[in-house]
């Protein structure tokens, strides 16, 4: 298959995982409140059934195609699949854990809504869910190195990708968990300063996000390399699960995650566009001064 159409494949899947993305905010946000819009509507109803089963998976299971197929084209086979079983490995490891110990995340427990649950604790898909947004943060976080041109750019991408990873938790957390939600997909037997969370949640979530990203650039024994477009798609699965959690924790009532998770989320972007403004402007005056 040509490159073309292989990474048509992987804009397919994207489409895929942010419909998917919208379909679950309409039935959190307008199907499961508003019943009356819809009760009465077989076909409605047949939908509204099929949602509380599969929808809560459905778009990780796409955002986890979207990034395996532009991992494979960008990064190669190898690559992927060492990212996609370390991640896998240890978020499952540590999820597993953590709802049997209460460490390091904290004590909670999942629901029912994300499929079915690995020894009875964990669903399925959240492996999935590290994996996917956890190889798009480490990808964006390893083009900012790169942008950045910082020293010893393999340790501040799996830094910087960590960071993403937490940045993105920061406000899905507090918003799926909500009491006001209708469906939570997990609860917390523990309370803590964070809008009712403890803090060693993100703590956790860190530390298992930078232990993946490092185990399995080490066993890359390469960086992530990517040309200045290519960061675009992981930069739009990134930025559409963080709007996905925004909007849900607006839907709450929940305004200062979002706004802690943007300005945690941008600030090395923003720093990456003022280091290249200097550098372009450098450029544009070398060039007139040629002329």
């Amino acid at each position: 298959m040509k490159g073309w159409n292989r990474m048509s494949l992987a804009w397919g899947l994207l489409a895929a995982h942010l419909g998917a993305l919208v379909f679950g905010l309409i039935g959190l946000l307008i199907m499961l409140p508003h019943p009356d819009l819809w009760a009465s509507d077989p076909n409605a109803v047949r939908v509204f059934d099929w949602s509380m089963t599969h929808a809560g998976s459905t778009h990780i299971v796409f955002g986890a195609l979207t990034m395996s197929a532009f991992g494979i084209i960008m990064l190669g086979w190898r690559k992927t699949a060492i990212f996609a079983v370390i991640s896998i490995a240890f978020s499952l490891s540590f999820e597993l854990f953590g709802t049997g110990t209460g460490w390091p995340f904290g004590n909670y427990a999942y629901t029912d809504f994300l499929g079915t649950k690995v020894l009875g604790r964990v669903p399925w898909t959240i492996p999935l869910s590290w994996f996917y947004m956890g190889l798009a943060s480490f990808l964006l976080g390893s083009w900012l190195a790169n942008r950045l041109e910082l020293r010893n750019r393999g340790v501040w991408g799996v830094l910087l990708g960590a960071w993403l990873l937490t940045a993105w938790d920061l406000v899905l957390d507090p918003a799926m968990a909500h009491d006001s939600l209708r469906i939570q997909f997990w609860v917390w037997y523990e309370q803590g300063p964070y809008f009712g969370m403890p803090i060693k949640n993100f703590a956790g979530w860190a530390m298992t996000g930078l232990l993946f990203m490092a185990a399995s650039r080490w066993l890359w024994r390469s960086d992530a390399v990517l040309a200045p477009s290519q960061p675009r798609l992981p930069e739009i699965v990134f930025v559409a699960n963080m709007v996905f959690a925004m909007v849900i924790s607006g839907a709450v009532g929940l305004w200062q995650p979002i706004v802690i998770a943007i300005l945690v989320a941008g600030s090395p972007f923003a720093l990456a566009q003022i280091r290249r403004r200097p550098a372009v402007a450098g450029a544009r005056l070398k060039y007139g001064h040629d002329r």
